[in-house]
């Protein structure tokens, strides 16, 4: 019972420790990516029980005696990004067409038209569009529609119609379905071979029926469109991914889209906005054209380029000015880096101040400079109890808090023992201790650092990220720990530290008296502490733990002392 107890008692004290410090988390998407290929399942199986056709994207399914792209298409050299526009291919182009025609469609052969002519004439057929191009509609004749876009079908047709029947009677014409078509799809894709659609798709439609560019020896910047061995049509999809341009392409049955060999290609690292490889269609494109791709960073100060030449393999490393005009190859690989040391600081400033909150300061800037152009309430703001929260103080203190968990876990885990009842205790201890070492890990410090003493206030270099605290004055006194009913108290000149703790409902029952802990408004802590209190600062009564119980009891009060003031763990 004794050694639940103790464990209750610092598991407690840790979890209020963690709570104020924001102690992290994760989450898990593991259940949302099942979930994701159940639905795709569900999809596939219920066209097949239907025993219709399956309009959407087979999502990777394979037919009976098809073999997957990964089977059939290397992998090229490992640890390459993927190619700008890699995710081109992601879209709904397939699944999300609608079946609805455009009214930009040519009309062709195959495509059925319906007509109603009332009035002083009633009639009302279903014509097909004939090899010739024409509708023969009866007691009018041949109308030649081939090539009329849908939208203007009405116009061509009623106009024609009303030359036979001049007066008192109405005209209606609709386009009812287009013929489809099949375009063979060739070169570097994922499944070459012939797929149907309609005319008025896009490109990007029939490409993505077979299964989008091969990422690895594809060009995305070399589309043509072949019709009777001849091109009528090419296509670079950089101008789409950059601009929204897609040249429109009204497709006929026996058309090709060829995708041609990759083009010489660079790889990108870096800080940039856009780290893929990159195509370009010339040979020897420089720095310029690769910048308006890459989009570096306005930070970036210098780029290294790796590669071969006639000469052999070389390494350059030069100023992003340079670089602009720079030839490139081939193969290169390219690393922007910003290799300028900031000249500027950013320090925030918190707490009881007037002004701005954000100082942009040189390199150099002490903290005497900065405090001199803020202005401050002296009625207010506690000016003698000035501290700087930093982000490296932080880090280091997280890595002593670890570095005792380690100790204290090596000390635990490697003690002998002489008996089978003190095994038993030993494997006790060890459960409590994994528990504690598993909650302590996640305290996130605050990187105080002291910079006021007695009134007076260090005068040191200022880092990037600095937060410069002005406390507020205070009249109060913060008691928690092991008290009964933890509270702010009114400051009271006559007061000690047992008044403020009886005022607090007295001790706890696991409440160690020898060991109460000050901190005061300027960060510093005082152990053991008796007599009178300054306005603002906090009592902290810490837990007792039985030594007879825990082996491990001076390290954990240490590990303890050290969350309580790296978390500050009372604010």
């Amino acid at each position: 019972m004794k050694i639940i107890n103790a464990s209750s008692l610092i598991f407690s004290f840790l979890f209020c420790v963690a709570t104020s410090a924001n102690a992290v988390g994760t989450n898990d998407i593991n259940g949302q990516l099942e979930s994701l290929g159940g639905e795709q399942a569900a999809l596939s199986n219920s066209a097949m029980e239907n025993g219709s056709f399956n309009k959407q994207n087979r999502n990777n399914l394979l037919l009976p005696g098809e073999a997957s792209a990964e089977e059939l298409l290397p992998v090229s050299e490992a640890g390459l990004p993927p190619p700008y526009g890699a995710n081109l291919f992601a879209g709904g182009y397939e699944s999300e067409r609608l079946d609805g025609l455009n009214e930009d469609y040519s009309i062709a052969a195959g495509d059925k038209v319906s007509i109603w002519l009332w009035g002083a004439v009633n009639q009302s057929e279903v014509l097909t569009v004939d090899n010739q191009g024409n509708l023969f509609i009866t007691n009018v004749g041949p109308i030649n529609v081939a090539g009329v876009k849908a939208s203007q079908l009405n116009t061509v047709v009623s106009t024609k119609i009303k030359q036979t029947y001049k007066s008192s009677v109405n005209i209606y014409v609709n386009l009812l379905t287009a013929t489809p078509v099949s375009v063979y799809i060739s070169g570097s894709i994922i499944r070459p071979g012939q797929y149907a659609g309609v005319a008025s798709d896009s490109i990007l439609y029939y490409l993505k029926r077979a299964g989008g560019i091969d990422s690895e020896r594809g060009s995305y910047r070399s589309i043509k469109v072949i019709r009777s061995n001849q091109v009528i049509q090419e296509i670079d999809l950089y101008d789409f991914m950059l601009n929204g341009y897609l040249p429109k392409v009204t497709f006929k049955d026996g058309d090709v889209i060829l995708v041609e060999r990759q083009k010489a290609t660079v790889v990108v690292t870096g800080s940039v906005r856009n780290p893929f490889r990159f195509e370009f269609k010339g040979e020897k494109p420089q720095g310029s054209e690769l910048i308006h791709y890459a989009r570096p960073y306005s930070k970036v100060s210098h780029v290294g380029v790796v590669g071969d030449r006639e000469f052999g393999p070389f390494s350059l490393y030069l100023p992003f000015g340079e670089f602009k005009g720079f030839d490139l190859s081939d193969g290169d690989r390219l690393f922007f880096n910003d290799d300028i040391r900031a000249q500027v600081f950013d320090i925030q400033v918190a707490g009881s101040y007037k002004g701005p909150s954000y100082f942009a300061v040189k390199k150099e800037t002490r903290l005497h400079d900065l405090l001199a152009n803020i202005e401050i309430d002296k009625d207010l703001a506690n000016y003698q109890a000035i501290y700087v929260q930093r982000k490296s103080v932080a880090i280091k203190q997280k890595e002593m808090i670890d570095q005792s968990l380690e100790r204290l876990e090596r000390s635990v885990f490697t003690a002998p023992a002489s008996s089978d009842g003190e095994a038993r205790i030993r494997a006790e201890e060890g459960k409590m201790i994994l528990e504690f070492t598993e909650r302590a890990r996640k305290i996130i410090p605050l990187g105080k650092v002291i910079v006021s003493d007695n009134g007076k206030v260090a005068n040191i270099r200022l880092e990037q990220g600095d937060i410069v605290h002005i406390p507020a004055r205070s009249d109060l006194i913060h008691v928690g720990g092991e008290v009964i009913m933890p509270q702010a108290v009114v400051y009271n000149s006559q007061a000690v530290v047992e008044d403020y703790v009886a005022w607090a409902g007295g001790y706890s029952e696991r409440a160690n008296y020898e060991q109460i802990m000050i901190i005061h408004p300027n960060g510093m802590i005082s152990l053991n502490a008796t007599g009178a209190l300054n306005p603002g600062d906090q009592l902290l009564v810490l837990p007792k733990v039985d030594a007879k119980i825990m082996q491990a009891v001076k390290d954990v009060t240490q590990i303890i002392y050290q969350i309580a003031v790296a978390a500050n763990a009372i604010n």
